[in-house]
């Protein structure tokens, strides 16, 4: 039985959902680092793409529309549709997907339209 392509397939549980080949990024997963979302400690590595790293932690959401609130998760992977903007390090709207993964990094879900404090 053939199986399918990890890198293709969003079911594929043993890989987790982390991407492996991002369509702009160029990274390698070697050295693994934390960083936190919420507060909550988590693992990633270092340089792959913020997004990528919170959905192979189990992370769906990462942002919610500015009028309804509904749920935003991972999308284009190039930094245009805006599904995951999130605040990083105290700056607010953020593009995750395109934003490289650092030691350390505070990561934070944000409100609406994210605030400027």
């Amino acid at each position: 039985k053939l199986r399918p392509d990890p890198l293709y397939d969003p079911y594929n549980r043993e890989e987790g959902m982390r991407i492996k080949k991002h369509p702009i990024l160029e990274f390698n997963q070697k050295e693994k680092i934390k960083f936190t979302l919420d507060g909550k400690e988590l693992e990633g590595y270092k340089g792959e793409p913020i997004a990528s790293a919170l959905v192979a932690a189990g992370i769906k959401v990462l942002s919610r529309s500015i009028k309804y609130h509904r749920p935003r998760g991972f999308f284009c992977a190039i930094g245009k549709c805006s599904a995951c903007l999130m605040k990083v390090n105290g700056v607010p709207n953020i593009r995750t997907c395109v934003t490289k993964l650092e030691e350390g990094m505070k990561v934070e879900t944000q409100k609406g339209k994210g605030d400027f404090n």
